[in-house]
This record gives structure tokens, C-alpha cells and sequence, in this order.
């Protein structure tokens, strides 16, 4: 069975894409078209915040984008091109915003120094809100912006036209929700009703019921595992819609 993956791939260093390889394991078909460009802005300001360690508590990061501003921000600015800032995460299994402002409160109280928050233009207010509402400093920084990918449209004609309608679609994103819905109605046509629609996580869930797309799965977790695990339930022969 084929299955469309609605983002980048991984870097081509880190190997095969583990979304792609995971759903192999399985017998799916999967192939990734990326939806997204991103332009990354106010990186100077963003040095000179990391320039003082000191007046922070840590540092946030909800996306990979944020991670890479700040690679691309030491890379032009220091001296020894820093490859690798060699941060020890904390709470990166808490697979959405809700959690990990559960996991933060319990770790930070409300004299502590505040925490830098790197993020995208279109970041959702749930871990600011949250963090606000326990007295919790936290400092958001816009450090990239979010579009839609220029070869988006030209790469979905040309897998529905060499690949036909896929059994599922994933989406990663409450952007990628917005860029691709109608260009995947009108390539899917009346076979749209067949497809079973998947969310990476809760958030891009609510997107996809908002723009009244039926959301056959939702990944536990953010991982290629889950993600595998829940295409497989909504595609067992008792959950899908048969024809002659």
C-alpha cells in the first residue's frame, strides 16, 4: 500500500528518512514530498541573546527549524564554525505543547531566569499561555517564517498522476493542512472519500477536522513507530471502505 508523508526528508547525511524506513518494515510504499520553505530572520538579535547565557534559564525548542536557526546563528558568527551546539534535551518526549508545559512547570518555578524561546512566525499560544499563567518567564523569539514550498503543487500533480491515490495521506503540520487540502481534493477527485487521513500529533489533528478532513489516525507520539503503528490499525480490511 502506498502512503504520501506530507514533509522535507531527513538530511540526506543522517540517512534514509526513518518515517520512510519504518513504514517499509511494514510493506508501505511511502514517499515524501516536502511542503514547506522557510526563511529564517532576526538571527543577529538571536546571537547576541546567546551571546549572554547567563541572563537565561535554557532554551525552548517545539521544531527542528528553531534548532537549525541557531546552528545557522553560531555558524556565521563564531569564530571555530561551531557543527554541533551540544545541548542535552529535556522533556523531548512530551510529543505536544500541552505536555511540555507540564514538564516545564514541574521543573521551573516563577523567580527563575526566563527561558529563551526560539520559534516560527506561526507558533500557536498554548506553551507561552500556559507558562505565563504559573509565572513562568519565558522569551519568544521569532527566528524563522513559514511558506509554502514553490514546487508543492507540481510535486503532488506528479505523484497522483505516476503513483495514483495513495491508501494514506499524513499530515505534519497545521501548515501543511493549509498549503496542500485543496490541491489534494482536486487530484483525488472522487476517491477522496477512500483515503485515510493521518495526524503526526494532536495539534495538526484539530487542524485537519477544522478544514473537515476526517482523521482516521493520530501518531501516540510524534515517531516513525507510532506514526506505523496507527496507519496500520486504520488500514486493516475491517476499516476500510471495499468496492467491486
Amino acid at each position: 500500500m502506498k502512503v504520501l508523508l506530507l514533509k522535507d526528508p531527513k538530511d540526506k547525511e543522517s540517512g534514509p528518512d526513518p518515517y520512510v524506513k519504518e513504514l517499509g518494515l511494514y510493506g508501505f510504499e511511502a514517499t515524501l514530498i516536502p511542503v514547506l520553505s522557510f526563511e529564517f530572520v532576526s538571527l543577529e538579535g538571536l546571537f547576541e541573546k546567546l551571546s549572554h547565557p547567563e541572563c537565561y534559564g535554557g532554551l525552548v525548542f517545539t521544531s527542528p527549524r528553531a534548532l537549525e536557526a541557531i546552528k545557522i546563528c553560531l555558524r556565521e558568527n563564531s569564530k571555530n564554525e561551531v557543527e554541533e551546539i551540544g545541548l542535552c534535551p529535556q522533556g523531548e518526549k512530551s510529543g505536544n505543547a500541552e505536555k511540555l508545559a507540564e514538564y516545564i512547570c514541574s521543573r521551573e518555578g516563577p523567580h527563575s531566569s526566563p527561558l529563551l524561546f526560539p520559534c516560527g512566525a506561526l507558533k500557536r499560544e498554548v506553551l507561552p499561555t500556559a507558562l505565563k499563567e504559573k509565572g513562568i518567564p519565558l522569551e519568544s523569539l521569532t527566528v524563522y517564517q513559514t511558506a509554502q514550498h514553490e514546487h508543492l503543487q507540481q510535486s503532488l500533480s506528479s505523484y497522483f498522476s505516476q503513483q495514483g491515490v495513495p491508501a494514506s495521506i499524513v499530515f505534519f503540520s497545521p501548515s501543511g493542512v493549509k498549503f496542500c487540502l485543496q490541491h489534494i481534493q482536486k487530484l483525488s477527485g472522487d476517491f477522496a472519500n477512500r483515503i485515510k487521513f493521518a495526524a503526526i500529533g494532536p495539534t495538526t489533528a484539530e487542524a485537519m477536522e477544522a478544514a473537515g478532513i476526517p482523521v482516521s489516525c493520530t501518531a501516540e507520539s510524534p515517531t516513525p513507530q507510532d506514526l506505523t503503528a496507527g496507519i496500520q490499525k486504520a488500514l486493516r480490511p475491517q476499516n476500510c471502505i471495499l468496492s467491486e
